[in-house]
């Protein structure tokens, strides 16, 4: 398995960053995988230029591909004006428009209040699913008082089992202890997040026949 990590933080250290390494501990908790970080500090340049002139920079090309080649993708950003930032929507506005359809991807934001907690939310996700991804039920926003914090870590283990569960093969992947299997949502047959577990079998009983068994009752 590939596990793809994208971090849009402006400094080093930063605490984005230190978001993306957390989201993906926690996912090799579960899983076995090979691990890329892509920090698009350092392809800000070669970003710009490709908006420009249309031709990606040898670095750019490989970061776009690896992205594209993922099995599972982590995509964390700072907030700016609310959302997330400019360069982090740059970076994906050149991600060609059916890479990530059906992909898993963990989203994660940091900001300095937790006002902006719903950043993930208004912002990131429709971005996401416009662009036809498997976005993962839980997402992470650190603000920051929450590090160090309980709540924090418990949000990051579950989000990490979650893509452990949905980007890992099935026989590859680590079986999550009971609480964590109790934190993550299965998939039904046609891949839909649902509370039934298509291991334990289970049928769709048409609406009609439910209503006819009331009646008959």
């Amino acid at each position: 398995m590939k596990l793809v990590v994208v971090s849009a933080g402006l400094s080093s250290p930063s605490s984005t960053r230190l978001l993306a390494d957390r989201l993906a501990a926690a996912t090799l908790d579960h899983v076995d995988a090979r691990t890329e970080v892509i920090e698009l500090r350092d392809l800000a340049t070669e970003i710009a230029q490709h908006l420009v002139t249309g031709f990606p920079p040898a670095r750019l090309a490989a970061a776009l591909d690896a992205v594209a080649a993922a099995d599972g993708l982590i995509a964390v950003t700072p907030v700016f004006a609310a959302s997330y930032s400019g360069l982090f929507k740059s970076f994906f506005d050149l991600i060609d428009k059916d890479a990530l359809t059906g992909k898993p991807v963990l989203l994660g934001a940091t900001g300095g209040t937790a006002r902006h907690s719903l950043v993930t939310e208004h912002a990131m996700r429709p971005l996401f699913t416009h662009l036809r991804a498997l976005v993962l039920p839980t997402a992470v926003y650190a603000a920051s008082e929450d590090w160090g914090e309980e709540g924090l870590e418990r949000r990051i283990a579950r989000a990490g089992a979650e893509l452990a569960r949905f980007a890992a093969p099935a026989a590859g992947a680590a079986a999550p202890d009971a609480d964590t299997a109790a934190a993550i949502a299965p998939r039904s047959l046609t891949g839909a997040i649902t509370s039934v577990d298509p291991a334990d079998g289970f049928r769709v009983v048409p609406f009609e026949q439910r209503l006819a068994a009331l009646r008959a009752g």
